[in-house]
């Protein structure tokens, strides 16, 4: 039996740009051993797969590699093929039901905005071979429950960097989060995301890893609305809104393509 399929491209407003989800649309739940079969086939970052509960959605997200607890650009992905393929009404608040709890979407004029947990990171200790992996030496390196945090001096250092994605598989986290305060108008921070362990050497712009960037740098710079620009080949932006332990994460999409998963 076949289910529907789309890819999308998140946290843009521009086909081939921002950063490329799979959405597989389902009746019901599946086999976890089947969607990491799926998401191994497509090679995106982050396949999603829905299927319906009452009053929402269960959503599951899978790299090539394995399943993880929380995705930003392809939960932002699912709620924006809910709406144009009319599952949900355009005004409607979708709840999805996932490994991270209730996450929401909603649409804020031509924005997505994603209610998602934030995810602070506390300091951490000096992590072994970790300058070396960058070619850098960090200002500042905090660790949250998922990801490394590590601040470098400028913004041409986080987007010009070239690190060693093999010696970064070894570090033990979900990913790498590589960031500086922007020398761009109307951006506050610049940032990339590096998670070779999970089957993902460089993921164009990461939701989720704006979970930690947003508490982060709104402290250092005293803001509770902030702007992104993920610095990846493809590029993108995110928006981030402060709210107590949440964050608002806002974003724009891009359906690329839409068709039929035949297994």
């Amino acid at each position: 039996m076949g289910h529907e399929l789309h890819v999308v491209d998140a946290f843009t407003g521009f086909p081939f740009r921002g950063n490329p989800a799979a959405v597989c649309i389902m009746e019901g739940p599946a086999e976890p051993a089947w969607m990491q079969q799926v998401a191994g086939e497509l090679k995106h970052s982050e396949t999603a797969f829905l299927s319906p509960l009452p009053g929402g959605w269960d959503l599951r997200w899978f790299t090539p590699a394995q399943e993880v607890d929380l995705c930003g650009h392809a939960t932002l992905a699912s709620a924006f093929v809910l709406w144009e393929t009319g599952r949900e009404q355009p005004g409607s608040v979708i709840i999805f039901t996932t490994r991270s709890g209730t996450l929401t979407a909603r649409r804020d004029g031509e924005w997505i905005s994603l209610d998602f947990p934030a995810e602070p990171a506390g300091d951490a200790v000096p992590v072994p071979g970790l300058d070396r992996a960058l070619g850098v030496t960090p200002v500042f390196i905090g660790r949250n429950r998922f990801d490394l945090l590590v601040e470098l001096a400028t913004a041409s250092d986080v987007c010009d960097l070239d690190p060693d994605t093999n010696a970064l598989a070894a570090i033990p986290a979900r990913g790498i989060i590589v960031t500086a305060v922007s020398d761009l108008p109307d951006v506050d921070f610049v940032s990339r995301f590096f998670a070779p362990a999970l089957g993902v050497p460089e993921d164009p712009v990461t939701g989720s890893a704006h979970c930690c960037l947003g508490p982060y740098w709104g402290k250092k710079l005293n803001k509770t609305e902030l702007s992104g620009f993920q610095c990846s080949s493809r590029g993108g932006t995110v928006r981030v809104t402060l709210a107590g332990d949440r964050v608002i994460l806002g974003g724009h999409a891009v359906r690329v393509f839409s068709g039929q998963l035949l297994v």
